[in-house]
C-alpha cells in the first residue's frame, strides 16, 4: 500500500512561504523601516555592539571590519593545484560589522520559534486549530529531529540549514531590528577571515598552529564545539575557518577568481541564479587541519538532502550536512531599499 503524504504537509512548504513574504511587507510591529534615522545615527560609530534580539534575552555580538584593498586566492596557487582556491585577485571590499561568532541555537531557535508560532495563526482559520510542529514544517521525520545530532546546542553552532534558511534568518533578523542584515559575500568572507594576513590562515602569521586557533577533525573529538572556545583572529573573529563550515551570499563557480575580471574587483558578488551550487566557506570539526584556512571553500550538494525522508524535500534543512552553519555582517553602510531587494534570493525548483 502506498504511503500518503498527509494533506498539511504538502501544502506546507507553500504556505510557509506565502506567510514569510507577507509578514516581511505587511506593516506590524516587526516592520523594517530602513529610512530611519536612527539607523544612520547607529552607523556613525563604528564600534563594536552586543545586539538584544528584540523580544528576547538572546544577544548577537556584532564587531566591525574596515574595509580595505586584499590579494583574494591561496598565495601558493598554481595551475592544477588547490583546485578552487586561486589564483590570486586583487579585491576591495566595504566596511562592515560581522557577527563575532556563528550563529548559535539560541538564536536561530527564536527564528525556527516564530516561523512556527506565525504560522499555526495563518493556518488556524483555514483548516482548524491544527498543532504545527517543527517536524511538520521542514525538520525531517525522526531519527533526524534533533538537528544538533546530540553535539550540543547551549552555546554551539547552529548547523545544517538550507541556504534559503540562513538567508531567511537574516531577514527575519532585519525585520525585528529594523536594521539590514544578511550573509557575507565570499570577499567579505575570506577578507575578515584573514584579518591583515597574507596567508590562507590567518593563525599562522600570528605563530599560532591550526589545532591553537580552530577546531578541525584532529581535535574536534569528533563533533563541533561551542562558539568562542578557540583563538580570536586579529579582528577579534572567532572560529572563522574551523568548527563549522559557513553559507556566502555567493553562488559557487569553480573558477570565481578567473570571473573577477576587473583588479581591483570591488564588492564582488555573484547573486544565486540557480539552487546548486551555493558557495561555502572555511573547514569544519569534519575537515582534515589543511582545510581549516581562509581559502577553502566548496559548493552545497543536492545529496546534502539525501536522507531527508519528506516529499518534498525540506527548504529548511540539509540533513547530511552537520558541519555547516553560518554568521551575519551588517554593511556600514546602509544601502537603499532596492539594493536591500537584490539581496533577498528566493527559493528555487525543489528548494
Amino acid at each position: 500500500m502506498k504511503k500518503r503524504t498527509p494533506l498539511l504537509l504538502t501544502f506546507l512548504p507553500a504556505l510557509l512561504l506565502l506567510w514569510y513574504g507577507a509578514s516581511l511587507t505587511t506593516a506590524g510591529n516587526d516592520d523594517p523601516d530602513y529610512s530611519e534615522s536612527t539607523i544612520e545615527a547607529a552607523t556613525e560609530d563604528f564600534e563594536p555592539y552586543e545586539l538584544e534580539i528584540p523580544g528576547s534575552e538572546v544577544t548577537l555580538e556584532m564587531v566591525p571590519v574596515q574595509g580595505g584593498q586584499y590579494k583574494m586566492g591561496h598565495p601558493d596557487y598554481a595551475e592544477g593545484e588547490l583546485q578552487n582556491q586561486g589564483p590570486q585577485r586583487d579585491v576591495e571590499v566595504s566596511s562592515f560589522w560581522m557577527g563575532k561568532y556563528e550563529i548559535t541555537w539560541q538564536q536561530y531557535d527564536l527564528f525556527v520559534r516564530e516561523v512556527v508560532s506565525r504560522l499555526e495563526e495563518q493556518i488556524s482559520p483555514i483548516g482548524g486549530q491544527i498543532p504545527v510542529t517543527a517536524d511538520a514544517i521542514a525538520l525531517p521525520t525522526p531519527p533526524y529531529v534533533d538537528m544538533s545530532f546530540g553535539m550540543g546546542r547551549d552555546g554551539y553552532p547552529a548547523i545544517s540549514m538550507t541556504h534559503y534558511a540562513a538567508l531567511m534568518f537574516t531577514r527575519w533578523l532585519s525585520a525585528k531590528t529594523g536594521e539590514f542584515y544578511r550573509l557575507p559575500t565570499e570577499a567579505e568572507w575570506e577578507y575578515a577571515c584573514r584579518a591583515g594576513s597574507t596567508q590562507a590562515a590567518w593563525y599562522e602569521e600570528e605563530g599560532l598552529s591550526a589545532s591553537d586557533a580552530e577546531w578541525h577533525a584532529g581535535n574536534s573529538d569528533g563533533g563541533y564545539n561551542r562558539v568562542g572556545a578557540k583563538a580570536a583572529n586579529p579582528f577579534d573573529l572567532h572560529d572563522m575557518a574551523g568548527n563549522v563550515a559557513e553559507w556566502t551570499m555567493d553562488q559557487y563557480y569553480e573558477d570565481y577568481y578567473e570571473k573577477l575580471e576587473e583588479e581591483p574587483a570591488v564588492n564582488p558578488w555573484f547573486r544565486p541564479e540557480v539552487l546548486y551550487p551555493r558557495s561555502v566557506r572555511g573547514g569544519s570539526w569534519m575537515d582534515g587541519e589543511q582545510m581549516v584556512t581562509c581559502t577553502e571553500r566548496r559548493g552545497s550538494e543536492e545529496r546534502w538532502k539525501m536522507l531527508d525522508p519528506q516529499i518534498p524535500k525540506s527548504i529548511w534543512w540539509h540533513t547530511t550536512a552537520p558541519f555547516l552553519g553560518f554568521r551575519v555582517v551588517r554593511p556600514k553602510e546602509t544601502p537603499s531599499a532596492e539594493e536591500m531587494e537584490q539581496f533577498w534570493v528566493e527559493p528555487m525548483e525543489d528548494f
